[in-house]
Parts: structure tokens; C-alpha cells; sequence
């Protein structure tokens, strides 16, 4: 059942983002299978959450309930998002928004200087979400997503140490709802 995240439980936030457990798996597969026509394996995450320090996996929780997820990997002073998503039913509240947020900070303490990732080109949604962390077109991979022929957006974000880009990762999460913002 969805909860209703709203201005009325500003006082006490519902959705805490935390490292990825194997322990979320099931709840992970389950939003994979609903968003991506060819989701990653069990097995396939549990290599990336336990691949040293090089990688940052998150999880959205609603009480126990995973409701979003979120992967990087750095390369000193880059890092790609490898994967995020949001349950269907939690879209457009935010979470996607705290998720990447999340990713982009876990960047800076890994010491990158800049981040890319890949959208689908018709991922409209996704692309503005992007747009407001600052990532910007660079190129397009032809069919990236072998499975929908689909061709792939690269966006990429520079200079995430400045302070420039810190008050701009400020104002995102100002723009946040309290249920869904970082506990002060």
C-alpha cells in the first residue's frame, strides 16, 4: 500500500535512504522487474554492493518497504551512475531526487570531480531530474538499450567540488518535501 508523503509528516521524515543489504534484494528485484524490460540479476547486484570501496549502492525505504534504489561507481576522479528506479507507485514525489542526490554527494567523498550516466532518449522525466543536478547532453550511444533498439542519452556533470555546485545541490534539496528530505 503507498504511503501519502506530504507537507502533514514534515515532522518526522518517512523515507530513509540507506546503504543497499542483500537483505533488500527482494524488494529491489521487484521494482527492476516493473521498470526495466531486461533487469539485472539477484546475483548482479550483490557484485556491485559488495565490490569494495570503488562502489555506492542506496536503497529508499517507506518503513522496511524498498521503495527506490540507487547505484555509482568511481573511477578517482569520475563516477557513473550505474542504475536508479523508483517504484511506480512512488513516482514523482521526490525520491528519485533524494536518491540521486545521495549518489552525487557519495561522488564528492569519493573524491570525483564529475559524473556521467546514461537516460533513455524518450526518458523525459529522468532527463530533467538530471538537468536540475546540473548533467547536460554530451553525445548519444546508437542502440544502448539492445533489448527496446533504443539509443541512449550521455549526460555528464562537471566541477562537483566547487562551491557553485554545492549551493546547487543545496537549492535541489531545499526543493524537497520534508518526508522525503535528509534529516537535518
Amino acid at each position: 500500500m503507498r504511503r501519502s508523503i506530504g507537507v502533514e509528516q514534515a515532522e518526522s521524515p518517512e523515507i530513509e535512504i540507506t546503504r543497499m543489504r542483500r537483505r533488500h534484494l527482494r524488494g529491489i528485484m521487484a521494482i527492476e522487474r516493473q521498470v526495466y524490460p531486461r533487469p539485472w540479476s539477484p546475483s548482479l547486484f550483490v557484485s556491485e554492493m559488495t565490490s569494495g570501496r570503488s562502489r555506492a549502492y542506496f536503497v529508499a525505504l517507506d518503513g522496511r518497504a524498498v521503495i527506490g534504489y540507487s547505484g555509482l561507481i568511481s573511477y578517482g576522479d569520475e563516477a557513473h551512475v550505474t542504475t536508479i528506479a523508483v517504484d511506480p507507485e512512488y513516482q514523482r514525489l521526490k525520491i528519485g531526487t533524494r536518491l540521486l542526490y545521495e549518489l552525487v554527494r557519495e561522488a564528492i567523498e569519493m573524491g570525483a570531480r564529475a559524473v556521467s550516466l546514461e537516460v533513455r532518449v524518450t526518458n523525459w522525466g529522468a532527463q530533467r531530474l538530471y538537468g536540475g543536478f546540473g548533467f547536460r547532453p554530451v553525445g548519444v550511444r546508437r542502440n544502448y538499450y539492445q533489448e527496446t533498439n533504443e539509443d541512449a542519452l550521455v549526460m555528464w556533470t562537471d566541477d562537483i567540488r566547487t562551491t557553485e555546485y554545492h549551493e546547487l545541490l543545496e537549492r535541489v534539496i531545499d526543493a524537497v518535501p520534508q518526508g522525503v528530505r535528509p534529516p537535518p
